[in-house]
């Protein structure tokens, strides 16, 4: 049974929510940082690929099992961009600011867009690097682009992310009730239930 995990991030956000989820099974997380592990490159072309390379360079490095995710955003209109370059979609080193102007000007550019548009969450755990098994799950939630950012709550596209069946946006939301709806909340759920299978 692991015991304690390698996030392979240095979100501070994202290290103190998984390690709250995960608290319950008795499963410690511990930042990437504390290690003195570097970010890796995300060469793939998938979110699998990347939550994969990001996992198994924690595992390797650290030694312990690594938990990783990516995630992003997906617009039907713009075929799917930004996607797996969601974080990076202005350019390398891209402000959350500079990528929202991006977006909304690339759907103005556009006759009529169709707003409809998911986050979508892959989230990885290797026991160690040359796992070949690795649990995977994966979370999805739908809503739509509006133009004009709303809310302060969250990051990235956030405020342009409209849930139609809370009547605003993302950034609108209390974070619990985000954490409860959220991509990346279905996602860890579902590895929550598979961990306690175990």
């Amino acid at each position: 049974m692991i015991n304690k995990v390698v996030l392979a991030s240095n979100n501070p956000g994202k290290v103190r929510e998984i390690g709250q989820l995960l608290a319950g099974l008795k499963i410690e997380v511990v930042p990437q940082s504390d290690f003195n592990i570097p970010e890796i490159e995300e060469t793939g072309l998938t979110f699998v690929e990347n939550a994969i390379i990001k996992a198994r360079h924690a595992a390797e490095l650290s030694q312990l099992p690594a938990l990783a995710d990516d995630s992003g955003l997906e617009v039907d209109a713009l075929k799917g961009a930004p996607g797996i370059y969601s974080a990076r979609y202005a350019g390398d080193g891209a402000s959350d600011t500079q990528n929202l102007e991006k977006l909304i000007a690339e759907l103005q550019a556009l006759d009529n867009p169709v707003r409809s548009a998911r986050f979508q969450c892959l989230m990885v755990l290797m026991e160690h690097a040359a796992d070949p098994t690795p649990l995977m799950c994966q979370g999805t939630w739908q809503g739509e682009i509006i133009d004009t950012p709303k809310g302060e709550n969250g990051f990235g596209y956030d405020p342009v992310f409209y849930v139609p069946t809370e009547h605003c946006t993302s950034a609108e939301l209390p974070a619990d009730k985000k954490n409860a709806l959220s991509h990346r909340g279905q996602a860890l759920n579902c590895l929550l239930e598979k961990l306690s299978n175990q």
